[in-house]
């Protein structure tokens, strides 16, 4: 993912070769960005970093899950940024980077976790991550569907946290129950 940002990148950034004079006109012979090419580009570069770290947050915490496992993941992801933009911010994150990385509440981006390590050193060559990265694609250009009932919370089935006690699942897939905490 990275190497395909500094391609795009590449003939934006600083080198000999983009620095050439033209010596009949004396300018530079790479035009200068104008202020909307420049803040497209930041947009693009955003919007990668957001489908990687929302593929890898697929990844670490749902890779062993069927795709519509997978989805879900992402759904509550998007419904609590959703959430977020509604209230004017909220304490999970506001965006989809600041809500995968809070701490705490995606357990793969700790890291004590043994997801950790894997899904900072995964490459899209790997089938699951390719999955990951095509389903976060689809969730940060807005076509993927929410397969969870506007979740904001789930957990595997294997586990009982505190949170979870005395609330009502909105919708099981697989190995994770998933809770509508928070209405907007």
């Amino acid at each position: 993912m990275l190497h395909n940002i500094v391609r795009f990148l590449k003939p934006y950034l600083k080198s000999e070769e983009n620095e050439k004079i033209d010596k009949d006109n004396i300018t530079p012979s790479k035009k200068s960005l104008t202020p909307i090419e420049q803040q497209q580009i930041e947009s693009d570069y955003y919007q990668e970093l957001e489908i990687d770290v929302l593929a890898r947050t697929i990844f670490g915490e749902a890779r062993s899950e069927p795709q519509a496992g997978m989805e879900a993941v992402a759904a509550v992801v998007l419904n609590r940024v959703r959430i977020a933009e509604v209230k004017g911010k909220y304490w999970w994150g506001n965006n989809i980077i600041g809500v995968c990385q809070k701490p705490y509440q995606f357990s793969c981006w700790n890291k004590n976790d043994p997801s950790y390590k894997r899904l900072t050193t995964v490459q899209p060559s790997d089938i699951k991550f390719a999955t990951c990265l095509r389903i976060a694609r689809r969730a940060v250009i807005g076509v993927l569907k929410d397969n969870t009932n506007g979740a904001t919370h789930y957990h595997a089935d294997y586990v009982s946290p505190y949170w979870a006690k005395g609330e009502r699942p909105v919708k099981i897939i697989s190995r994770h129950i998933f809770y509508k905490l928070v209405e907007v």
